[in-house]
């Protein structure tokens, strides 16, 4: 059945100024890290999809290695390209990245311009789309000239496989290197996406500053630590969870009763609040609007509507604001 979105998306979503350009950007962007591999039904991925955009979510963001297993996001986003998006391509917000092991040998790594060029031309065609609207450099890498990597960037978005170039987990002074190097070279950074929680601040030691003074965009992952801050882990860890069938990125001893003590401690505002800790969660990481978008992840649509109650939630107050700060340290 052909897919025909909900006529009131726009006015459902509140959407942010990505730092000084002309892109605007969903406070909540949807990521394909985890849940459009082969262990996700077709059917639940186009689901999430179409909900999304059905409720005003116009970013998807990939990475050439998202899956499992590696290349498989962008290939079923490719197959839901040709069933449902083509016709609203210029809808969507494309991102996807390069800089974490891709395929075997000296050149499927890092940050040469042999591999970001390699890996754009692979990713448009996994993802049967002409151009990505904004290609990130995935990580530093201390062994390339940041010349050559912004280089890089700077023809791929010459060359028109994108609108606009980005780098995700970069340290401040990285940051600020990036940021003149594609300067000088004309083509301005439109955003950094670093990863950001209540129980991870490290880009507020630098990095946000560095975002703000330069005009740049920010949008964060794992906003909900990996799974931590959605409350589930505050009993034990369940059979289905995350933790319990893939410790690689969220491992059982970061269960630590310091952490849970915070968690549990976390909870109580949003309670008062009548939230979920989760909404409370992505409402703190949205509270300066240096940060343009937070990225989810779903396995299953419901999560998204549940997630994008926050829209409709009350600003969090200053003095709930000292309280989560006197818990999550400063």
């Amino acid at each position: 059945m052909t897919y025909i979105p909900n006529a009131e998306r726009y006015s459902r979503m509140q959407y942010r100024r990505c730092g000084k350009s002309g892109v605007m950007l969903p406070l909540l962007s949807l990521g394909l890290w985890h849940n459009f591999g082969d262990q996700t039904p077709f059917a639940t991925q186009q689901a999430m999809l179409r909900t999304a955009f059905d409720n005003g979510i116009t970013h998807f963001d990939l990475a050439n290695n998202y899956g499992p297993p590696d290349g498989e996001a962008e290939r079923n986003f490719g197959r839901h390209m040709d069933a449902d998006w083509k016709p609203h391509r210029d809808e969507l917000f494309l991102s996807t990245k390069a800089g974490y092991g891709m395929w075997a040998g000296p050149y499927g790594d890092h940050g040469s311009r042999k591999y970001l060029i390699a890996s754009i031309d692979q990713s448009l065609k996994r993802m049967h789309v002409d151009y990505v609207d904004v290609f990130y450099h995935h990580r530093p890498d201390p062994d390339t000239p940041i010349e050559e990597t912004m280089g890089a960037l700077d023809q791929i978005v010459r060359s028109g496989k994108a609108l606009y170039a980005g780098i995700s987990n970069y340290g401040p002074e990285q940051t600020k290197r990036a940021v003149d190097e594609l300067k000088r070279l004309g083509t301005p950074c439109l955003i950094h996406q670093p990863r950001y929680s209540m129980l991870d601040r490290h880009i507020e030691q630098g990095t946000t500053r560095v975002l703000r003074e330069e005009g740049v965009g920010c949008i964060v992952f794992q906003p909900l630590a990996g799974g931590l801050l959605t409350g589930k882990y505050l009993n034990g860890i369940p059979e289905d969870s995350r933790m319990a069938k893939d410790g690689r990125y969220l491992k059982p001893a970061s269960l630590t009763e310091e952490t849970l003590g915070k968690l549990r401690a976390l909870k109580e505002i949003a309670d008062a609040r009548g939230q979920k800790l989760h909404q409370m969660a992505l409402q703190w990481v949205l509270r300066d609007e240096v940060i343009t978008s937070a990225l989810i992840g779903a396995s299953r649509p419901e999560q998204i509507l549940d997630n994008l109650e926050i829209l409709n939630a009350p600003p969090l107050t200053e003095e709930e604001l000292q309280k989560i700060d006197a818990i999550i340290g400063a």
